[in-house]
């Protein structure tokens, strides 16, 4: 660990005596991307899909943790990407959630501008939409209770309701 030294220099004022920090030196470092508190954009990706298969098998934060000898607190932490994810840590993650390590990578954001698609081939945002929805609470555990039902015609029931309960604007704009 670096150990710095700091000149103080004092100024005199009528009450008393106030410090005043040195010539030069810098308050705001908002230049240093070393010192931000944001998070890596792969840090992220990696604690969402840490989250999206943890959810997947049903497991609890707390549970995964007892499985890792870690605090719920820090399961969040990770799934969040608050906190790195070392490379011993994400082969036990591997072990407990029974996937391969390249799982946690799958879809991981490039950090190089993507190469140039035609619009037929790229991911429109309905498509977009629905991998979301998909990797949300709610969609996991949708689409988990809906292939558990056997009938096919109950599961044809359900989409029907599904698509009469849901508004589009072209619904809208046809009541109004």
């Amino acid at each position: 660990m670096n150990n710095c030294t700091y000149q103080l220099w004092v100024e005199r004022q009528v009450y008393g005596v106030a410090m005043s920090k040195p010539p030069g030196f810098v308050d705001d470092p908002e230049g240093d991307e070393k010192g931000s508190r944001r998070a890596n954009p792969i840090d992220v990706h990696v604690g969402g899909r840490v989250r999206f298969r943890r959810m997947l098998l049903g497991m609890s934060q707390e549970k995964l943790g007892e499985k890792l000898g870690l605090t719920f607190q820090q399961v969040q932490k990770y799934e969040k990407g608050i906190n790195r994810i070392g490379a011993s840590r994400l082969f036990d993650l591997a072990q407990v959630l029974g996937v391969p390590v390249q799982f946690f990578y799958e879809e991981a954001p490039a950090s190089d501008p993507p190469p140039v698609v035609p619009d037929a081939y790229s991911e429109t945002p309905a498509e977009n939409a629905i991998v979301q929805f998909l990797r949300s609470r709610d969609g996991l555990e949708l689409n988990k209770a809906f292939v558990r039902i056997a009938d096919a015609k109950a599961r044809r029931a359900i989409v029907d309701l599904v698509r009469s309960l849901a508004t589009d604007d072209a619904n809208d704009n046809a009541v109004r």
